[in-house]
């Protein structure tokens, strides 16, 4: 199907372009995945959903794609300048390994929660120090870099003196940038110019997670896993590399000249960015309380919704705005999307079960037919327009409800337009947008299983930390779903009552 015409909007150069991949057939997608400190927000799903539609068009249309989504498990830092995975296992008494680990499983289950398919590679930063040093040592060696003290830092000016494109993707000059990387906040002094970045950082005593390299024991730079991985899995130039708005500046800035400043070439050839998700019209933040993880929007526990939504119906809800497009969370939205959802799956099962007589005539009922069928691919040929494609897939529903009802004839549409409206509306339902059918709630027994192993999790970890209240609170929740928890030597265990 790769006749087609994709065009995708790329942020390098602020306009849509045609999809041409770098080698045919072929499509090397790079994402940078999460920071395994702690449960995954529901703006890091949004983010991870949407790549999930793109990677599924790409293999709608017929391309062979590589995914290569990444786990950040060393290297990025909290606001004073600590590792975020040693900080939580210090907090939580765990070891670094231990507490990635355990993110890392809770961060899969939501991925499975959220009908995600697994990435084609998904590597750890820690498994790839050795070629982390050895970039740094490259970089250096093409003179982009200087060491200070056991710490190499980038050397954004010459950088930019050479290639003049230090600042192009996220659109800053380079005399207004001064480092936001939040690597390197206490050697401001050890830097030759504010936005110089730290590829290699010396580690302190008490510094948990640190390595040798030529240079001092230390760890290596957040940007740097990135430039190292998804070169080492996809090549030197590969074709999209996506992430979140806020990853920008600095990071994917930043990749950008490590890459440049080792191997001459820029890594990537399109940039896809997802925009933000809002709640009740602003950014979401916890210090204000303007926040919601994806377990309570699934359970109802919180003030900001008046019910429980399943998985399905969230992420239907996020297909309605385009992943370049702010999403704006609330009540009133879920229970539209809830409804709209429902209808969905009536008129899939239905259609599911239609069969043309094979006789039928080509009216304009079929040529209107045939033409909404074929606006839904382009609009997903449009940089991924998921919510016009939705759209599209309505007048779809439509169309089913009148031919269920006999309002429309099958004699008024001809089987291989009848054929093309099956398979395509199938496809997109459940191949593309990667819906499952839960209706009402949830109903298939691998989604139950995978929602209630989530929470269980949740109540475990409340339950380490003495958080009974919490505990209680969700073994309480299930009870009145009809799901009954049950504590056992082994581990707990869930029945249906």
């Amino acid at each position: 199907m790769m006749e087609n015409s994709l065009t995708v909007y790329n942020s390098k150069s602020r306009k849509k372009e045609v999809f041409e991949p770098i080698h045919e057939g072929r499509v090397g997608m790079y994402v940078c995945g999460p920071t395994v400190y702690s449960e995954v927000h529901l703006g890091n799903v949004r983010t991870f959903v949407s790549f999930d539609v793109i990677y599924r068009y790409l293999l709608y249309l017929g391309y062979k794609v590589r995914y290569v989504r990444n786990i950040t498990d060393v290297g990025h830092l909290t606001d004073r300048g600590e590792d975020k995975v040693s900080a939580r296992a210090k907090l939580e008494q765990l070891e670094p390994m231990e507490l990635v680990q355990k993110y890392s499983n809770m961060f899969h289950e939501m991925m499975s929660i959220f009908n995600t398919k697994s990435p084609s590679v998904e590597p750890r930063a820690t498994g790839h120090l050795i070629e982390q040093i050895e970039m740094v040592k490259d970089i250096m060696k093409n003179g982009y870099a200087y060491e200070k003290n056991g710490s190499v830092y980038f050397d954004t000016l010459k950088f930019n003196d050479n290639y003049k494109s230090y600042g192009k993707l996220s659109g800053r000059k380079i005399d207004e940038l001064f480092s936001e990387t939040r690597d390197d906040l206490k050697n401001q002094d050890e830097k030759k110019h504010p936005s110089d970045f730290a590829i290699w950082m010396k580690a302190s005593d008490e510094h948990i997670m640190k390595w040798n390299s030529p240079w001092s024991v230390g760890f290596p730079g957040w940007h740097l896993e990135c430039s190292v991985m998804s070169t080492k899995y996809l090549g030197k130039t590969f074709d999209i590399h996506g992430g979140g708005n806020d990853l920008k500046f600095p990071h994917h800035e930043n990749e950008i000249a490590q890459n440049v400043g080792c191997t001459g070439v820029e890594p990537a050839k399109y940039w896809l960015h997802t925009n933000m998700l809002l709640m009740n019209g602003k950014k979401m933040s916890k210090s204000d309380g303007n926040t919601i993880s994806p377990y309570e929007l699934f359970s109802g526990d919180s003030p900001h919704v008046s019910k429980g939504y399943s998985p399905m119906v969230v992420k239907f809800f996020m297909l309605q705005s385009h992943y370049r497009s702010t999403m704006d969370l609330t009540d009133n939205a879920l229970q539209a999307a809830e409804k709209g959802y429902s209808k969905l799956m009536d008129a899939a099962k239905a259609l599911d079960k239609m069969e043309h007589p094979g006789k039928g005539n080509d009216t304009d009922a079929n040529k209107k037919l045939l033409a909404s069928v074929n606006g839904i691919i382009a609009d997903m040929d449009d940089d991924f327009n998921t919510p016009k494609a939705l759209a599209g897939i309505f007048e779809l529903v439509n169309f089913i409800n009148k031919l269920k009802a006999g309002h429309i004839r099958y004699s008024d549409i001809t089987f291989d337009t009848f054929d093309k409206l099956k398979s395509t509306f199938i496809k997109f339902v459940y191949d593309i947008f990667g819906l499952k059918d839960e209706a009402g709630g949830v109903k298939d027994n691998n989604s139950i299983d995978g929602v209630v192993q989530l929470l269980i999790t949740i109540r475990n970890e409340a339950r380490a930390n003495k958080d009974w209240s919490t505990s209680d609170l969700i073994r309480d929740k299930l009870m009145e779903l009809g799901i009954q928890l049950k504590d056992g030597k082994e581990g707990t265990s869930w029945s249906k009552i």
